[in-house]
């Protein structure tokens, strides 16, 4: 079996004249690898620039197609190395490791379709145990905690719109959740929080993002005390990831797991995470580390450390597949991120729930379908699809 074809394509929400939420999708780039055995894998490609990847993925005069012609896409590791080796001159971190990370997942696709088996056994097979698991979890399914964002983004919205998602959800089955009170103050971080348990109860997961909000430890240290009677699963976020020296003297000082890594890229940064952070909740995204060979080896890392993989995924359910992939067998990974369109706006998202891994009673279950065991229909393609001469931006405004 031979590659002979790379494309790019890129789908996103239509225009609209009415008010739109924080799920909107302005321009998501996707690829499809195709073969000469008619198999084809494909992939997202989160918060690159569409006109990125098409210049890294599109075609056989782009940074990888060109490389990937004529090859055999069995297995992906062999593939993931010869990439990432011919960066050793070049940019080995950012958006052309993401780039990478969506042939890798589309690969991974390949092989699943080719021998007619779900991609978590060929990763290793269901190697979660009631020993590894945090709180003895089931490891024959997978639980999705809800990421909630508000409309607005003052005080009154964000306790208001956020708490009434949590509990359209929760109503809905689902049993875990992250709040995210962004740039608020540390007064409105325990309310919203304080607020969500009531909601929920003491027994769904309650997590905890603030995007990177403070640069001074003093303030988290306060902020995180106050948040212990509330039993926050982690706590996300609460420095620039570049700031290991707070992370480090923070994470000394609070007895609550620390969480970050939704864009770091590689298995190295997330080892700085853990090494020189002290973070104990690795939150990798499956294309952004560097796809799911990548991913496996953080969850290898995180492992000997003590820590946990949580993977990030404020994307859609196509993402949310090969997410699903690597928790079934990742021996630590109790949970994985989701934005679930019941609460949310977007068509795309929406449309892609649909034809993603169902969630019953708040899990999903063991993949069974061959590959990733999700693809786009046509005309799904064809009703989002954004043509390049509208111009090229970002999945979502930064």
């Amino acid at each position: 079996m031979k590659i002979t074809k790379t494309e790019v394509f890129v789908l996103g929400d239509p225009e609209t004249a009415g008010p739109v939420d924080g799920s909107r999708i302005h321009g998501l780039a996707f690829i499809r690898i195709h073969t000469d055995a008619g198999i084809t894998g494909v992939s997202e490609i989160f918060c690159v620039p569409p006109g990125v990847a098409r210049a890294v993925l599109d075609g056989p005069e782009s940074l990888f197609g060109r490389q990937l012609l004529g090859e055999d896409p069995v297995t992906p590791e062999r593939l993931w190395t010869r990439l990432y080796n011919s960066m050793l001159h070049g940019n080995r971190r950012g958006w052309v490791i993401i780039c990478l990370g969506a042939v890798d997942v589309a690969l991974w696709d390949i092989y699943g379709k080719s021998v007619n088996r779900p991609v978590f056994e060929l990763l290793g097979g269901a190697e979660r145990s009631r020993h590894q698991t945090v709180d003895a979890s089931d490891g024959q399914q997978v639980i999705p905690y809800c990421t909630i964002v508000s409309d607005g983004w003052d005080r009154d919205s964000v306790l208001r719109e956020q708490v009434d998602r949590v509990v359209r959800l929760r109503e809905l089955g689902y049993r875990a959740f992250k709040v995210e009170p962004m740039n608020q103050t540390r007064e409105t971080i325990v309310e919203l929080t304080r607020r969500t348990r009531e909601a929920i109860g003491p027994e769904p997961m309650l997590s905890v993002d603030v995007g990177y909000l403070w640069n001074d430890v003093g303030a988290a240290v306060a902020t995180l005390r106050e948040l212990e009677e509330f039993d926050v699963f982690f706590f996300e976020t609460p420095f620039p990831v570049d700031r290991m020296d707070a992370y480090s003297s923070l994470t000394a000082q609070t007895p609550m797991r620390i969480a970050a890594g939704e864009h770091a890229v590689t298995r190295w940064e997330f080892l700085d995470f853990m090494e020189r952070g002290g973070l104990q909740v690795m939150q990798p995204y499956m294309t952004t580390c560097g796809g799911l060979t990548e991913a496996r080896r953080i969850v290898e890392l995180a492992q000997a450390r003590g820590a946990i993989v949580c993977p990030g995924n404020w994307s859609t359910h196509v993402l949310g597949a090969a997410t699903v992939h690597l928790a079934a067998w990742s021996p630590i990974t109790p949970f994985i991120e989701s934005a679930p369109s019941q609460v949310y706006g977007s068509p795309l998202r929406k449309a892609l729930q649909g034809i993603g891994l169902p969630v019953v009673d708040g899990a999903i279950a063991l993949p069974t379908a061959a590959g990733i065991g999700i693809d786009l229909p046509l005309d799904l393609i064809e009703e989002f699809l954004v043509p390049a001469e509208k111009g090229w931006r970002y999945h979502e405004e930064q």
